[in-house]
């Protein structure tokens, strides 16, 4: 009880941060996507993994379809920013808002990837995500008909406010929420221990994703990630939604059902022996 009490208050204060009014931008920058990438550094992914990752985004900004899906819209351009999350409360800012036009902008954005250190924490917090990026859409000095937070996970939501309700306030937003989950067979709970949601890319599919042409490519590893993300992030600059949006990559016998929203949690519960009440 005292995780979901903690769990509660949480989502008290990033809904009350999220819900704050901000100042509105003043003359806005015209952009044709306004896009956060929010990835994943919890416990349950170790060094060698968060650097598979970054890597991933590295490489995807410097690969040629990539810029040229960012030259095709009608501006040309796009505003992006990258952040690492892991707990409620856990999320660091990786780079701030960059316009990316040509390749050199693009190279410049890889480097800032590349100098930035990466984070670690515990804990897996979608929803924590998703709320620390609602505010950042109207504290940029864009505009931009689609806006959207990109997640990357390796397992569901086991802290902060339940990830669904998170999600429909940045429905709200109109802001679209796009996935990468990353299918593998690590524990979830890093130093913990802990219990492996096989069917997690069902998860992101009920449970994470929503919005305007929102989908979901699943990695089948980490060493998968690289060709997940070039291949996401394409369609997503683009504003193409694949056909179908997600395709299931395991449908497998387990404990917990992947379509419940708060899976996490009791996964979490039952490690710990403290049942829901």
């Amino acid at each position: 009880m005292r995780a979901i009490k903690q769990a509660c208050a949480g989502f008290v204060t990033l809904l009350l941060a999220a819900a704050a009014p901000l100042a509105p931008a003043q003359a806005a920058e015209q952009v044709d996507l306004e896009l956060v990438l929010a990835i994943d550094v919890s416990g349950s992914i170790d060094y060698d993994e968060a650097k598979l990752q970054r890597q991933g985004y590295i490489d995807a900004f410097r690969d040629k379809f990539v810029l040229e899906a960012i030259q095709s819209g009608p501006h040309g351009r796009i505003a992006v920013t990258y952040f690492e999350w892991s707990g409620s409360e856990q999320q660091q800012m990786t780079t701030k808002w960059t316009i990316i036009h040509d390749a050199a902008t693009a190279d410049a954005f890889a480097r800032q990837l590349e100098d930035a250190p990466i984070s670690r924490g515990r804990f897996t917090s979608i929803s924590g995500a998703i709320v620390f990026a609602i505010p950042m859409f109207e504290a940029n000095d864009y505009q931009a008909r689609r806006k959207v937070i990109d997640i990357s996970g390796d397992g569901p939501n086991n802290a902060g406010p339940w990830v669904n309700v998170a999600r429909e306030l940045a429905l709200s937003r109109q802001i679209t929420i796009n996935g990468l989950p990353i299918i593998n067979d690590r524990p979830q709970f890093g130093g913990f221990g802990g219990m492996n949601l096989k069917d997690l890319d069902v998860y992101f599919e009920h449970c994470v994703i929503g919005g305007p042409d929102a989908f979901m490519i699943a990695a089948n590893g980490f060493e998968d990630f690289a060709k997940a993300v070039r291949r996401k992030m394409i369609l997503e600059i683009a504003g193409d939604t694949p056909e179908p949006r997600f395709i299931p990559a395991q449908a497998s016998p387990q404990i917990f059902e992947a379509t419940d929203c708060q899976v996490g949690e009791k996964m979490m519960q039952f490690r710990f022996r403290d049942p829901l009440q």
